[in-house]
């Protein structure tokens, strides 16, 4: 039986990877270029490249090109004759802002004129009826400036970054920032009366029975007047024994806490002299002096009525 030669042909190549694209391949193989030359090289040769070459052809490509230089010329006056009044009423609203600042500033100066009058009237009230006792009433109350021994506070924020964690103010609820807080001095200043203090004020600000201490933000406020770090507490009283018994006390030891957890810096110091203005206004809104018995059998319970 005769050999079969073997097959010395040539394989056919193998299928190309991209053989299902074949669209893309031709969109990437030929340019769109040829196609834009080839359509110019026939408009060419059919005379439709050319400018219009009859008169009414003419005429409208002017035209159109009269009513576009038109609308732009016409968006260019409009602009320029309304930029004037555009400036005009931005002068206008500034006018008037600048107006009713200067009316506000101005009622802001005569309430606070008026509040320095009705609270020197207080004072000069209180020290009058006030019998032989009137200059402690009004010492004691915050009518009067003070002046003595006692101690002074310095509570800042702390230098670092946001810190969270346990500690005194886990219960916030949000991360701490060692930053001092309302909550913070409403403590030190509670812990400062509790301690003996006599007169209490915070960067300045007399604080008495009636005085608040709250938040607006990051903000503290104390009788609605916003504050900034460092806080300096100044205390009268007896200044070692008021700087051993704060130190000594829950809230001290609460001072001592945020500093060794959030970093907030804190001083105390015992002075020799501490001074303190008066309160800016004592108004009272609820209280009132009891009335004379009159037989009724009220009990006696020393206390206002509201």
């Amino acid at each position: 039986m005769s050999q079969q030669p073997p097959d010395r042909s040539t394989p056919s190549p193998p299928a190309r990877p991209d053989a299902s694209m074949s669209l893309l391949t031709n969109v990437m193989d030929h340019s769109l270029d040829d196609g834009y030359a080839e359509a110019t090289a026939k408009r060419k040769a059919d005379g439709s490249a050319a400018m219009p070459r009859t008169l009414k052809a003419k005429l409208g490509l002017a035209a159109g090109l009269v009513l576009a230089a038109l609308v732009v010329t016409l968006g260019a006056a409009e602009a320029r004759v309304s930029a004037p009044v555009l400036a005009k009423e931005r002068g206008e609203l500034i006018e008037r802002i600048d107006t009713e600042t200067s009316a506000a500033d101005k009622l802001e100066s005569q309430v606070d004129k008026a509040r320095d009058d009705v609270g020197e009237r207080q004072r000069k009230a209180l020290e009058k009826h006030g019998g032989d006792q009137g200059q402690l009433v009004a010492l004691l109350s915050g009518a009067t400036a003070v002046k003595g021994p006692g101690v002074k506070l310095v509570v800042d924020d702390a230098k670092g970054t946001d810190q969270g964690g346990g500690g005194p103010r886990e219960t916030t609820g949000f991360t701490d920032t060692g930053r001092v807080r309302d909550r913070d001095m409403q403590r030190v200043v509670n812990g400062l009366w509790q301690s003996g203090a006599e007169a209490v004020a915070i960067n300045g600000q007399r604080l008495t029975a009636l005085s608040a201490i709250r938040a607006a933000g990051d903000a503290i406020l104390v009788d609605n007047k916003p504050l900034v770090p460092p806080y300096t507490v100044l205390a009268v009283g007896d200044g070692k024994r008021l700087s051993t018994a704060f130190e000594d006390s829950a809230d001290g030891q609460y001072l001592r806490a945020l500093k060794d957890t959030f970093d907030i810096r804190t001083s105390m110091s015992v002075q020799d002299e501490v001074r303190l203005p008066a309160a800016p206004s004592l108004i009272v809104r609820t209280a009132e002096p009891k009335a004379a018995d009159t037989g009724s059998g009220a009990a006696d319970t020393g206390k206002g009525t509201s």
